[in-house]
């Protein structure tokens, strides 16, 4: 055999070692972080989630889920935030859908009540129902995450912290936040998010959590190294109770961290002039919505993205 072919030989058995090599450190790193995580959440509340079948395979709706964890409360298990994200992977247009907690929807078997109360009365499952049923709006998959582990994961995917422009002072669950510019924690930042203990009640609230995930999406691509990554990915698939697909997950986190994403666009839902404050004595204090109204802003935003 010719010299220069062998060479030729040694140099691809090489570079197949380098790549086999990294190939195996990703997927132990991946399955040793996975396993960790998985071992402190509990996923069986969702199990019977069937979601709405993709009409378009470039497109994803997402319900976010977040889920205080706390049965024994007076919301009794009910979703503290409930958002749907839709990601078109061709155009790489990330986009939000924050639906107000306080909306005064029918809920199947429970009639009218607050949306948030559809997770507690039926998971993942029940409240994907409500959405189609009072919006129109398909679900795909789920992402649901409770307070402790929403606190791990940023710290995990973000150890330097996430920059945010406070826009006031806050105080909750003793963590004290002042208005400006600061680097927050996991915890510091959750507390941020849920603030609404003021005269805009969830509205501002709602504002805030955007603030936060637009936050969350702009940074991503300085999160984590290269050679943490396959742990810290892991530990997420792990903290996370969802149905999205392993490779679907690691795909869509790939667009993230490369930040190869659109500026994110944002919808509140009620939108403005669609809705009253009102006050029954079973739900308490409410946000009576025009359906119709919201469902046609909802559609008009998912399909040219005029952020409302």
């Amino acid at each position: 055999m010719k010299t220069g072919i062998k060479w030729l030989i040694c140099i691809i058995l090489f570079v197949l070692l380098i790549f086999t090599g990294i190939g195996s450190y990703t997927a132990i790193n991946f399955h040793n972080g996975k396993k960790m995580a998985q071992s402190q959440v509990n996923k069986n509340k969702n199990t019977n989630f069937s979601g709405d079948q993709q009409t378009n395979l470039k497109e994803i709706t997402i319900m976010l889920i977040g889920d205080d964890g706390r049965e024994d409360d007076e919301d009794g298990g009910r979703a503290d935030t409930l958002m749907v994200a839709h990601y078109n992977s061709e155009t790489k247009q990330p986009k939000l859908i924050s639906i107000m907690r306080d909306s005064y929807v029918s809920i199947p078997g429970h009639g009218l009540e607050k949306i948030n109360a559809a997770y507690a009365y039926g998971g993942a499952e029940l409240t994907r129902k409500v959405l189609n049923d009072s919006f129109g709006l398909p679900i795909n998959y789920y992402i649901s995450a409770d307070f402790t582990h929403f606190v791990q994961l940023i710290n995990e995917l973000y150890p330097k912290g996430i920059e945010i422009d406070a826009e006031k002072d806050i105080n909750l669950d003793n963590v004290d936040i002042k208005k400006g510019k600061q680097l927050m924690d996991g915890n510091t930042l959750l507390q941020y998010a849920r603030f609404r203990m003021d005269e805009e009640g969830d509205f501002g609230r709602v504002r805030r959590q955007q603030q936060v995930m637009d936050a969350l999406a702009k940074q991503s691509k300085d999160a984590v190294s290269f050679l943490q990554l396959p742990k810290i990915a892991g530990e997420a698939v792990g903290y996370l109770d969802t149905n999205i697909p392993t490779d679907l997950l690691i795909d869509l986190a790939k667009d993230f961290l490369s930040g190869n994403v659109k500026t994110l666009e944002t919808l509140s839902v009620p939108v403005k002039g669609s809705w009253a404050f009102n006050d029954y004595t079973d739900a308490g204090s409410v946000l009576e919505i025009d359906e119709k109204q919201n469902e046609e802003a909802i559609h008009s935003f998912l399909d040219d993205g005029a952020a409302k």
